[in-house]
């Protein structure tokens, strides 16, 4: 059964270099950027208030939403004293031309660039996990790391993250500095990560943060999902939204709303439980823009799942159980996020 009331939410260390956050975070993108038109600044604003005073201080957003607004509205939120209660994660890597282009970029003057320009927007003297957004495959994963690595020593970040980032990739990332915590799409409808990028980052004791654990939606709403969306929602473009695959994809949905009625949770609950259920080592970051959601989705954190309760939802979420790739830019995942051995680069230079 799900929670009575709002309870605390537990904290936990994320990977194993002693950064410690919420065990749930708030995703912050669709507040500025892809889900819509922004919505109103003072709104977030006391939505972000009402998270940290809730117990989510996982604050998850990046340079690429808006591009900009959403790190500069963050930055409005955690004037004064608000900064000092928050774990602050943000992202560099995906460059969005006048003209609507998108660049992935990993070179270093790019990186320092970058964060200079994150923590103005942000108006902080750190970021507590800067991820890359995305690999740039021409530059050699050292090559990147070794800027973040400075940022590091130099008291502008304090811990480095990867973002949809191959199993080779991250194994020579780390090598190079520890990375903290790989964030990925996980959820019943993206299991795909669990044959192996899960176990490197638990071999390595890295942090795994789960983006869209709610399918984007779709697991909290299902195909009436979609009735509602603006012509500016980049959703209307995933394949898994369009009409040659929602026909098989509200399958899924179905049968987790008879489950969760069973359970006495929401799907939305239920699909975000599944994840918590994942291990302490995974922070789930579901986004949201309404007070009553986030509140739902904290309730998630209580419910109990058995073995049989698992077993039951992962039959639920077989891998013929979803039809259309997970994305509308499938090519910058991390199944297509190997760089180029820095031997190699070297003696191309």
């Amino acid at each position: 059964m799900a929670a009575e009331g709002i309870k605390k939410v537990p904290r936990m260390k994320m990977g194993s270099q002693g950064l410690e956050v919420s065990a749930q975070g708030l995703g912050c993108m669709g507040m500025s950027a892809f889900y819509g038109p922004p919505k109103p600044d003072d709104e977030m604003i006391k939505l972000i208030h009402h998270s940290i005073n809730s117990g989510i201080t996982f604050l998850d957003t990046s340079d690429i939403y808006g591009p900009y607004t959403n790190e500069i509205l963050i930055g409005k939120a955690l004037k004064g004293e608000t900064r000092e209660r928050v774990e602050l994660a943000t992202k560099f890597g995906i460059n969005a031309s006048a003209d609507g282009k998108i660049e992935i970029i990993g070179d270093p003057c790019y990186v320092r660039a970058s964060c200079e320009a994150s923590l103005k927007r942000l108006d902080v003297n750190c970021i507590d996990l800067y991820y890359q957004h995305r690999i740039d495959t021409r530059v050699p994963i050292e090559i990147t790391m070794g800027e973040l690595k400075k940022l590091v020593e130099e008291g502008k970040i304090r811990y480095i993250g990867l973002s949809e980032a191959s199993g080779s990739t991250i194994r020579r990332a780390h090598e190079v500095h520890p990375i903290t915590a790989v964030q990925l799409e996980w959820s019943l409808w993206s299991r795909d990560v669990e044959e192996e990028i899960i176990p490197i980052c638990r071999e390595l004791g890295i942090g795994i943060v789960a983006y869209s654990p709610l399918g984007k939606g779709f697991l909290s709403s299902g195909p009436k999902l979609l009735e509602d969306l603006s012509n500016e929602d980049f959703r209307k473009h995933i394949p898994r939204f369009q009409a040659e695959n929602l026909e098989h994809n509200k399958i899924l949905y179905k049968r987790i709303c008879q489950m969760a009625t069973k359970k006495g949770c929401t799907p939305s609950q239920l699909a975000l439980a599944w994840v918590h259920h994942q291990g302490n080592d995974v922070f789930p970051i579901p986004g949201t823009t309404k007070i009553k959601n986030l509140e739902q989705n904290i309730e998630a954190l209580y419910i109990k799942l058995t073995n049989e309760d698992m077993v039951e939802l992962e039959s639920i979420a077989s891998a013929d159980a979803v039809k259309g790739e997970r994305d509308a830019s499938s090519a910058s995942t991390y199944k297509n996020s190997d760089t180029p051995l820095l031997s190699t680069w070297n003696a191309a230079r």
